[in-house]
């Protein structure tokens, strides 16, 4: 069963439009979703919640259709929104108390781990923690209730490079079982090219591509070469140009390339500036 999958979704808002979205993660992989800001990644995780109401297509979170019943699958989902939304005047205790009310699964053992894992104070007031403090209280609680699916949008956002790193660590522990899958969106493509075994691109509210992760680094090459070189490959096989006076850089399919363009791996940023650019 897919954890998720999404077919020609849209939502019309005005001055912006989510066109036909289609995206499908399997069951036990990490399905990093990369746009810049504005380009949709929040309308998308708000549908698959059912929190805004879609125009058209279907999602099915788990199996299940996500307007039907869907305060039972939400038990086995895990969010982590951009802002996290606990009332103010609580601390980590009390947060603990309300929601081993909430969730049936809610194992407080497992929360106090992540707690003394993430440094969290635990008599703080929620109001009293920094950006960086309350994503990891989030992702915390998100965790504690034996998700299936975790949904993460733009969460690593205040974090220092060595906390990011502790997180990516427990995601990946998180879908060693193979019955676990997480969605994270995010702007820093760093953090999801060496997280995610699966990559989508969105742009102005239209998925440019969605891929293996590990397909896409063999499939795209990066080149730096000649204004003559560039001419001998096919237009076809490329996904992005950046000119200059003296020479040339773009993206382009490995396979295309003639004998004696020199080229090296592509990174997922690369590739997805460089066709964003094109793509404008």
């Amino acid at each position: 069963m897919n954890a998720l999958e999404i077919k020609g979704l849209c939502k019309s808002y005005t001055g912006f439009e989510l066109n036909d979205i289609e995206l499908t993660l399997p069951a036990g992989y990490i399905l990093g979703l990369i746009g810049e800001n504005g380009a949709g990644k929040s309308t998308i995780i708000k549908l698959i919640m059912d929190l805004i109401r879609r125009d058209s297509g279907s999602i099915f979170v788990l199996g299940r259709d996500n307007r039907e019943k869907f305060s039972l699958t939400k038990e086995d989902v895990g969010v982590v929104l951009d802002k996290v939304g606990f009332p103010e005047s609580l601390n980590a205790k009390q947060i603990n108390n309300i929601m081993k009310l909430t969730y049936k699964n809610w194992d407080e053992r497992e929360f106090s781990s992540y707690i003394e894992r993430f440094d969290i104070p635990l008599s703080k007031k929620f109001m009293e923690y920094s950006q960086g403090m309350r994503m990891k209280l989030g992702i915390a609680a998100a965790l504690s209730h034996k998700p299936k699916l975790l949904i993460l949008d733009e969460a690593t956002n205040g974090l220092d490079p060595v906390v990011r790193d502790d997180v990516n660590g427990i995601l990946n522990e998180f879908t060693r079982d193979e019955t676990h899958s997480v969605l994270i969106s995010s702007h820093i493509v760093s953090d999801l090219e060496k997280l995610c075994d699966y990559i989508a691109f969105i742009h102005k509210g239209r998925i440019m591509l969605c891929e293996e992760k590990d397909r896409l680094l063999e499939e795209f090459a990066f080149i730096q070469c000649s204004k003559e070189e560039l001419e001998r490959i096919p237009q076809s096989a490329l996904r992005g140009v950046k000119r200059s006076v003296y020479n040339a850089e773009a993206v382009a399919e490995r396979s295309a390339l003639p004998k004696g363009i020199r080229s090296r791996p592509v990174t997922i940023e690369e590739l997805f500036v460089f066709m964003v650019k094109e793509s404008a």
